[in-house]
């Protein structure tokens, strides 16, 4: 039976509220509060976020407030592996390439490192909207229908399917020891899988160490993708060398950013 359009609303205010009180939670914890299915407990997350009421994690979901300490204190957590894969990325960038950047806020922390490099950015990362870059880094977005930061839709695809890079950066929401590749948001499969399509040279997927899971641990989430063409991952040194030994069985090229 559908539900009316005020129970859902409720239903997600009290998800919402929950999330604040707590600061943090998991997919099946609130299922489970709620009596409703994970599915439901994502969709309700995915509009929040939508929103920006919230921001989706692998798994859940953190308030506003946890997310913004977390950002404060990155330095001291993954935040420096994360800034350590955007520096070496924005090192394989030569004067004059075109690249496309998807979603990722770790390819998108690769503009910061451009410092006298010329490049032509085409991404649809809203992210990159009012930040200020280094002279040289020119952004064409992408358009679309705006779902939390990120463009979607018809209108990325089109504009994508007459553009050609050199270079492609994204990111993922985790990366499984089997090379499968997680997004949240299921349409921006297509627009990775549109920008890898259009690249003439190399493309390449951050992932810090907190993105790699085993297979065995997937998730029923959104979309999932294991590319055709061979790509380069690049991490940092706390990511597992057995995991990443796996993946270079599956035709990887794997690059492992040491402390600097």
């Amino acid at each position: 039976m559908k539900q009316s359009r005020k129970t859902v609303e409720e239903r997600q205010r009290n998800i919402l509220n929950l999330i604040r009180r707590e600061g943090e939670v998991k997919v099946e914890d609130v299922a489970a509060s709620f009596n409703i299915s994970a599915m439901t407990v994502r969709r309700d997350l995915q509009y929040l976020e939508e929103k920006q009421l919230l921001q989706r994690t692998h798994g859940g979901a953190i308030s506003l407030e946890k997310s913004r300490i977390l950002n404060l204190t990155s330095t001291g957590s993954a935040g420096v592996f994360r800034d350590r894969i955007s520096k070496y990325a924005a090192s394989l960038i030569k004067n004059d390439d075109r690249i496309f950047i998807n979603g990722s806020r770790t390819a998108l922390e690769i503009l910061k490192y451009l410092n006298g490099t010329r490049v032509s950015v085409y991404t649809n990362n809203g992210w990159a909207i009012g930040e200020h870059y280094p002279e040289g880094v020119s952004i064409l977005f992408l358009g679309g229908t705006m779902r939390g930061r990120i463009m979607v839709g018809d209108y990325v695809m089109r504009n994508l399917l007459t553009m050609t890079a050199d270079k492609t950066f994204i990111g993922c929401a985790a990366v499984y020891d089997d090379g499968e590749f997680q997004y949240d948001i299921p349409t921006e499969i297509g627009i990775n899988e549109a920008m890898i399509s259009r690249t003439k040279s190399s493309f390449y997927v951050l992932a810090d160490h907190t993105k790699f899971r085993r297979s065995s641990d997937r998730e029923n989430l959104y979309g999932s993708s294991i590319f055709e063409r061979p790509c380069t991952l690049i991490t940092d040194d706390q990511t597992d060398p057995a995991m990443l030994e796996r993946l270079r069985e599956f035709g990887m090229e794997i690059i492992v950013v040491p402390e600097q």
